[in-house]
């Protein structure tokens, strides 16, 4: 299968400018689905197209995106930056790793929890704050271990970079109880088992909320 890696800007006419404020709103939940919508307008050539594309906000404002087919080109964005996406990897191999997840797990009874939430629920309210990274930290590596377990690697080291809990985007409920879920940012080493289980589910992404721009895994050969 051939992926493409791309990365896609905002065009910088007054027109696409002028949108901005719609197209990238300044609070998170609101911002993560226009910016779903957003790229959907560079993926989506039919009404019965399913979603083919795993992306995440970088760090200059533009996004990146892993992909089955190429993004279109529209007057809406910059020229997009596309390039194939077939790396060659052997088993042993070591690869530096940065993701965005939304990572969760069932629990006995059938209940879906993020990881890092949930450990942080048993702890006592006045702790949370303080413990919040160590918690992400720990909760988010055995995540990805157990992720490795089926996605052919194993976890050499693992840090999470931050974590956020954010409303469910498009809710509009009271405050109270309204429903949200956790994004972790994770960074470190992975050493490759299975090059084809690990490529196919990079090619799937890692945990929940694709759609808001969780899920997508970028690599590089340690140095």
């Amino acid at each position: 299968m051939t992926l493409y890696l791309s990365r896609i800007r905002l065009s910088r006419s007054p027109s696409a400018q002028a949108l901005s404020g719609l197209l990238s709103p300044p609070v998170s939940g609101p911002r993560r689905s226009a910016h779903h919508k957003l790229l959907w307008a560079a993926f989506a050539d039919g009404p019965d197209r399913r979603r083919d594309f795993l992306w995440r906000e970088d760090h200059d404002g533009g996004f990146l995106t892993l992909s089955e087919r190429p993004p279109q080109p529209m007057d809406l964005f910059e020229p997009h930056q596309v390039k194939d996406f077939a790396p060659a990897l052997a088993a042993g191999a070591l690869l530096d790793f940065t993701l965005r997840a939304n990572a969760t797990r069932m629990k006995r009874g059938g209940k879906r929890v993020d990881v890092v939430m949930d450990a942080l629920y048993g702890l006592p309210k006045g702790t949370r704050a303080s413990e919040r990274m160590v918690v992400a930290g720990r909760e988010g590596k055995a995540w990805l271990e157990r992720q490795g377990e089926t996605a052919g690697f194993r976890v050499v080291r693992a840090e999470a970079d931050d974590y956020a809990a954010e409303v469910l985007p498009g809710y509009r409920g009271p405050r109270k109880g309204q429903p949200q879920f956790g994004i972790v940012d994770l960074s470190g080493r992975i050493e490759i088992g299975d090059p084809a289980a690990f490529l196919g589910q990079l090619a799937r992404g890692f945990g929940r909320a694709k759609a808001f721009g969780c899920g997508l895994m970028l690599i590089r050969r340690a140095s």
